[in-house]
């Protein structure tokens, strides 16, 4: 195993897959990214994710809505995307604007276009371990942890961050029966008390929090494995900012077994697993 466990290889493996599948059955999936107003970060994301898409086959459209949009408007949009045969995904975009009802307009995705997987639906499906769309980062960790035979089965794993959209579902996904699962999971948070610990007990740590650096390299074991999830804008005082992860990098490197690195690690994944899920939306939607 490499000490720095990049999503290059990785992800040019899944990308000729999807391209591949696609080109072969001439197929057309087709993913509407909701976007509302004009936050630049959420801007360059899709963007870049529209380019990435259209090289591997995909259509991928943006929908640009007013940041005034009220919440009935956006829920009649999603409608017409809804009972649309032509849209095989539909993502929502964050952040949302204060005013709308994040979890109402979740709701509203047709949990077979939801290649999100925040649908409540899509996650019971996980949670029992049935057939639906895994959210993409929790999936991108998985990826990451198949592709350079990180074993899991036995191992303590300690998460560190207990979101919705990462945390929790990276939990239950971690459980399963299979060969990325198996685990003794631990979920860390904001409230645990001597949060050192535990992750100085951890085979594997997954660093979700958020917070730039947070995990530091005297919290984690020589033999340890670090996932980090973490996507954090820091002052740079040569390029004005930088990103970095919820790991302490330079010093945990030199220390750890193996680890992600930010950028370059889960979150160059994370995209590929997105346009992944809008493939098995499509092939859902043909086979009905």
């Amino acid at each position: 195993m490499t000490k720095k466990l990049i999503a290059k290889p990785l992800i040019k493996k899944i990308y000729a897959d999807l391209k591949n599948e696609i080109s072969t059955n001439a197929w057309n999936p087709h993913l509407v990214i909701i976007l509302i107003g004009e936050d630049p970060a959420a801007k360059y994301y899709v963007e870049n994710l529209q380019k990435k898409g259209m090289k591997k086959g995909f259509k991928v459209s943006t929908k640009l809505f007013d940041p005034a949009i009220s919440q009935e408007q956006l829920l009649n949009e999603i409608e017409v995307l809804n009972t649309d045969s032509n849209v095989h995904g539909i993502m929502l975009q964050k952040p949302l604007p204060k005013h709308l009802d994040e979890s109402e307009i979740v709701m509203a995705i047709n949990p077979d276009k939801d290649v999100d997987g925040f649908h409540p639906l899509n996650m019971g499906n996980l949670v029992l371990d049935r057939d639906g769309f895994v959210p993409c980062t929790p999936n991108a960790v998985l990826q990451i942890l198949d592709f350079y035979e990180i074993e899991t089965e036995g191992k303590h794993i300690v998460i560190i961050g207990r979101s919705d959209i990462v945390g929790k579902p990276l939990a239950n996904l971690l459980l399963r029966k299979n060969k990325t699962g198996n685990a003794t999971v631990t979920v860390c948070h904001s409230r645990t008390k001597d949060l050192p610990k535990h992750t100085k007990e951890a085979d594997i740590v997954i660093a979700a929090i958020g917070k730039a650096e947070f995990v530091k390299a005297d919290m984690l074991k020589e033999s340890a494995i670090v996932i980090d999830v973490g996507v954090n804008q820091v002052e740079d005082p040569e390029k004005g900012y930088k990103y970095v992860g919820d790991v302490e990098f330079e010093a945990s490197f030199e220390k750890v077994k193996a680890i992600t690195p930010v950028p370059g690690g889960v979150g160059s994944v994370t995209t590929a697993m997105l346009l992944s899920n809008v493939l098995k939306a499509f092939k859902k939607c043909v086979s009905s």
